[in-house]
């Protein structure tokens, strides 16, 4: 069973959620009102995934406050908002939330979206895509040529970063040393053009290089 704990303000969608997700594999472990408050307890429940909803007046406040914890470096986050500015997607990308989605989402979506977040996967709904990329970049993404390409083994580990698996864990799997992973996540950064894992999973999707 998924355990998630939930950061929405009091409106009549709360209770809601809260009902669709209590009826489903998921265990509420906490709920609060507000996110600041709410830190060190969801840092000591330590649940599987944790739900922000930001709509309403507050949402710019709350999605700010979010990126400025870090607290999505620590648990899986997924975003429930009507914000649209393609600046905040990508930095919340950046800051490793794992999904941002639509607050009217569907409760198979919304379930579905919990449990891959909570695997490590990121998460978009397809309505939200042009706040991310680029007019016609949808259509040009798998064409999208870097100066030099990956290998086959630099794609394998980008996928495995967008899979949020650390260095001992890709190099356990493709049975080579840490020390080779490091050697292949810096030349996936110096290809990409990105300064960090996240971001240079976010270009990966750009880039159509990563499978989601």
């Amino acid at each position: 069973m998924t355990r998630v704990f939930i950061v929405a303000a009091p409106h009549p969608a709360r209770s809601s959620l809260e009902s669709v997700l209590a009826s489903r594999r998921v265990a509420i472990v906490g709920r609060s009102q507000e996110l600041k408050s709410a830190i060190d307890q969801i840092l000591d429940l330590e649940p599987d995934a944790v739900i922000v909803e930001a709509v309403g007046e507050n949402t710019h406040s709350l999605l700010e406050e979010l990126l400025d914890s870090e607290l999505a470096e620590e648990v899986a986050v997924v975003v429930l908002t009507e914000e649209r500015q393609r600046a905040w997607f990508a930095e919340a990308l950046r800051g490793a939330v794992r999904a941002i989605l639509p607050v009217d989402l569907s409760p198979d979506q919304l379930m579905a979206a919990i449990e891959a977040a909570a695997s490590g996967l990121l998460i978009l709904h397809p309505r939200e895509v042009d706040s991310i990329l680029p007019a016609g970049s949808v259509q040009s993404r798998q064409q999208a040529e870097l100066a030099e390409p990956l290998t086959a083994r630099e794609s394998q580990v980008l996928q495995m970063l967008a899979s949020g698996l650390g260095n001992k864990e890709i190099a356990t799997k493709l049975s080579i040393s840490e020390h080779t992973v490091k050697f292949h996540v810096a030349s996936i950064l110096g290809k990409l053009g990105a300064t960090t894992r996240t971001e240079a999973v976010s270009l990966g999707i750009r880039h159509g290089l990563v499978l989601l």
